[in-house]
């Protein structure tokens, strides 16, 4: 019997995959591209880590006392796109998601084993990507601004588009650790 190994492709045999969307990005890009396409595998390998799986394995939790589950991850994901390219970048006035003052865990503590919890999270984190793409794309460089009053990616101030997509891909890569760790504890898949 073949030993699958960690780096094999994220498939049901472990054997890498010739149709992974994720390696199918532009190549020798400029800044813009580059970090768009880096910050869209990682919004596929989300998708990736979560797919196939019904509400009640979505809602699986990691170990006590962690309230982590790839629900809670993708409801955070989606928190966390809005108030950054919604609120910070374009300064729209919108409400939060799921977190509150009084529930700043809302993302992860609200991810139960709910159909309509687990389609209306991706519907959510799905229009708040959208929203990012299109504001990335159409905005006039990766040099605008914007005032960063709570500290969003750390020390306040005048905060530029492209650190904040390098900001995203960082929060994104950190947060797909996780997803394997989730992932492999709820079937056993491994990989990238």
């Amino acid at each position: 019997m073949a030993t699958i190994r960690r780096a094999d492709m994220f498939t049901a045999d472990g054997k890498p995959s010739d149709d992974d969307p994720r390696e199918n990005g532009p190549r020798l890009g400029d800044e813009r591209v580059t970090l768009a396409g880096f910050l869209r595998r990682q919004r596929l390998t989300l998708e990736l880590k979560c797919s196939g799986l019904d509400e009640q394995a979505m809602a699986r939790r990691a170990v006590e006392p962690s309230t982590m589950s790839l629900l809670g991850l993708v409801r955070h994901l989606a928190e966390t796109e809005r108030a950054t390219f919604r609120v910070l970048m374009a300064g729209q006035d919108v409400p939060r998601l799921y977190c509150s003052e009084t529930d700043r865990d809302g993302d992860f503590d609200g991810a139960v084993p709910d159909p309509g919890v687990v389609a209306q999270a991706w519907q959510a984190w799905r229009a708040e990507v959208d929203f990012a793409t299109r504001f990335v794309a159409g905005a006039p460089s990766l040099d605008i601004t914007a005032e960063d009053p709570d500290n969003h990616h750390g020390g306040g101030g005048a905060i530029s588009l492209r650190e904040v997509l390098v900001g995203m891909i960082e929060e994104y890569a950190r947060h797909m650790g996780h997803a394997d760790l989730l992932r492999e504890r709820i079937d056993g898949r491994l990989g990238q």
